[in-house]
């Protein structure tokens, strides 16, 4: 789930980034998806520097997620965007949703897992 967590941080960052220069957007909303990529890399790096708390930082990570799908959608429908802003807010929901699903279901073979060692 690290790894998955660094993409999607990526993934989002450059979302954000180029959004805001494809929109000419001098607003720092069109920057959420990039701040929220943030978040992801930073969890996922400390899950990697520091492996027994990863459980943590992943479900942070999906905590995250839900927050950002919540949000994105909600913006969507309060705000019925257009053009640069829908596609930033479809893709960070697209992003984050397929993230959380991963998570989940990692969180199940986990747990799995330590039923079957127990």
């Amino acid at each position: 789930m690290v790894q998955k967590s660094i993409t999607a941080g990526v993934i989002l960052v450059i979302l954000g980034v180029v959004v805001t220069i494809a929109s000419d957007s001098n607003s720092a909303t069109s920057l959420i998806p990039a701040f929220v990529g943030v978040i992801y890399l930073l969890l996922g790096i400390a899950g990697k520097q520091k492996p027994d708390l990863n459980h943590h930082f992943m479900h942070g990570a999906a905590a995250i997620s839900l927050l950002a799908i919540f949000g994105s959608i909600g913006s969507l429908i309060g705000r019925g965007s257009a053009g640069w802003a829908l596609f930033a807010q479809i893709a960070t929901s697209v992003i984050c949703a397929v993230f959380l699903v991963s998570a989940i279901q990692s969180f199940k073979a986990a747990r799995s897992l330590r039923e079957e060692n127990s």
